[in-house]
């Protein structure tokens, strides 16, 4: 097997569908947010086996149907394995539980599971045949990342657009800046925060403000769709700004915490535009046809900020302190 492939496959542990592994004993994780005490710390995605890495081998080198069916099972047989232990761990927690918003959390990533099943497996696929799949992938050279296993010439933003990147965007347009701005200026001391209190319309005005100054690559928000691609499975032990800090953070303060493409501060910290229009299933938008918005933020619950919840959508003409954006490029 060639180096190159055997180092990509290597990194596809960052790039997969969940998985849990297994300790010998029990662990405390005093980091731990959804589950304080647990028998498994999910901090990062395991590596995968050997097996997994020789049918992607197999499948890379010669994409055959035959090959690609045997990936596929092997990955089907992955997933619902997650899927059985995450069901163990519900019936544990319905037993020993002292508060239900623990079983209400697990039931609910449970159902997810089930739910998107065939959606997330096909996910998988897409990024193991992904020829931008290599060692490099993760290193963001120019402040962009491939969205692997997403349409072949989009990549994504490292970091959420902060105050001072919207500034220079204010300055040259004359657009009218954030609201808790003063005097045309961000807070000090957060140029290094994700911008807030930017409408949808803001969001599509500075790509465009972006794409007429490249006047090469496209920018744009990223669907709901692209922008789960991206972020991958959220491990339930990963430390990202929500329930924290009273406020935002700078957007690399947990850049150990990286998503599956290799970004940072895609959960927590401020949920993030998309143009995805859906229709509300909580909070005051509840009911009303609205722009999508992913990853939670610094006062959300942490359920809320995982990478398949799709209930949240915020009106496009409003904006809100706890929402801003990040950007996609195609070129």
């Amino acid at each position: 097997m060639r180096k190159q492939t055997v180092m990509a496959l290597a990194m596809t542990a960052f790039l997969a569908f969940p998985l849990l592994a297994e300790p010998p004993s029990r662990q405390v994780n005093p980091d731990a947010k959804l589950h304080k005490f647990s028998t498994v710390v999910e901090k990062e995605r395991p590596e995968l086996d050997e097996e997994t890495k020789r049918l992607i081998s197999e499948y890379r080198h010669n994409p055959t149907e035959a090959n690609r069916a045997a990936l596929r099972r092997q990955v089907e047989k992955r997933y619902d394995a997650v899927v059985a232990r995450k069901k163990a761990k519900l019936e544990e927690l319905k037993r020993t539980a002292r508060d239900k918003s623990k079983v209400d959390e697990m039931q609910v990533i449970v159902d997810e599971m089930l739910r998107d099943r065939e959606a997330r497996i096909e996910q998988s696929m897409a990024r193991f045949a992904d020829p931008r799949l290599k060692p490099d992938a993760r290193n963001a050279k120019d402040g962009f990342l491939p969205v692997i296993g997403g349409p072949k010439n989009l990549s994504i933003a490292y970091t959420p657009v902060t105050n001072e990147e919207y500034a220079a965007f204010v300055k040259a347009t004359g657009r009218k800046p954030p609201k808790d701005w003063t005097n045309g200026t961000y807070p000090a001391g957060k140029g290094n925060h994700p911008v807030v209190n930017v409408t949808y319309e803001d969001a599509v005005a500075y790509c465009k403000w972006l794409t007429q100054k490249d006047g090469k690559a496209k920018y744009r928000l990223p669907t709901a769709q692209e922008w789960e691609i991206a972020a991958g499975h959220m491990p339930k032990d990963a430390d990202f700004n929500c329930g924290e800090n009273d406020g935002t953070t700078p957007v690399t303060q947990y850049a150990k915490t990286l998503a599956a493409c290799g970004a940072v501060d895609m959960w927590g910290n401020v949920w993030e535009w998309t143009s995805s229009v859906i229709t509300a299933q909580v909070g005051a938008e509840k009911g009303k046809k609205v722009n999508a918005v992913k990853g939670g933020s610094w006062n959300s619950k942490r359920t809320s900020c995982r990478t398949e919840a799709r209930e949240e959508g915020r009106a496009p003409n409003l904006s809100y302190s706890t929402v801003g954006f990040r950007i996609v490029r195609e070129k």
